[in-house]
């Protein structure tokens, strides 16, 4: 039987290859706007970031996501992924105390 390939993609952040569903996916709409993209489907120009808080503060430091997407400002998207990243963490946490 033939192993599946699990899809990898960059983090814009720390730059490394992860499988697909380990990232958060940012998207650029035809239209311009920028958002979170938790579906993996949405059309337009994505970017791939860690779901970790210390990813997210990097990319933010080194405006990552809007070079990678040729927009504007995304202040108010960092302020809702360093949100999802924590929302993301507390389960995993939550697993090793046990």
């Amino acid at each position: 039987m033939k192993k599946r390939k699990i899809p990898a993609r960059m983090c814009v952040s720390c730059r490394e290859m992860k499988p697909k569903k380990d990232l958060i996916r940012i998207v650029r709409s035809p239209e311009g706007a920028v958002a979170i993209d938790e579906s993996g489907r949405a059309p337009g120009r994505g970017a791939y970031i860690c779901a970790n808080a210390e990813c997210a503060r990097q990319a933010e430091k080194r405006r990552a996501v809007e070079k990678n997407l040729d927009a504007g400002d995304c202040g108010l998207l960092y302020s809702q992924l360093a949100a999802l990243c924590a929302e993301r963490a507390k389960p995993a946490e939550g697993a090793t105390a046990e």
